[in-house]
């Protein structure tokens, strides 16, 4: 599921395939400020690669997902090299 508004998304449960093309358009992205999604690691370590590039993007929310400590390894590190990114949530991993 899919909505937008403004400059915020809501993703939900995107799998591999949608982690993947969100990424690649994170990359590019010089307009999303906000993201919702619900993703588990390998979600995660793909879209840890793209807040590396990311600079426009405020607040990534990951509420309630199923994160492990290796997601959220790749998410910690992604946070190093981005400069936009003035909050996340990571409340309430599961895993």
């Amino acid at each position: 599921m899919y909505s937008s508004v403004g400059k915020h998304v809501d993703m939900k449960k995107i799998g591999e395939k949608g982690a993947s093309a969100l990424a690649e358009a994170l990359k590019m992205n010089t307009s999303l400020q906000n993201l919702t999604t619900e993703i588990g690691d390998y979600e995660a370590s793909v879209l840890a690669e793209a807040l590396k590039m990311s600079t426009s993007l405020q607040t990534l929310d990951l509420y309630n997902n199923l994160i492990s400590e290796k997601g959220a390894r790749a998410l910690a590190e992604a946070l190093k090299m981005n400069t936009s990114l003035q909050n996340m949530n990571l409340k309430r991993m599961l895993k």
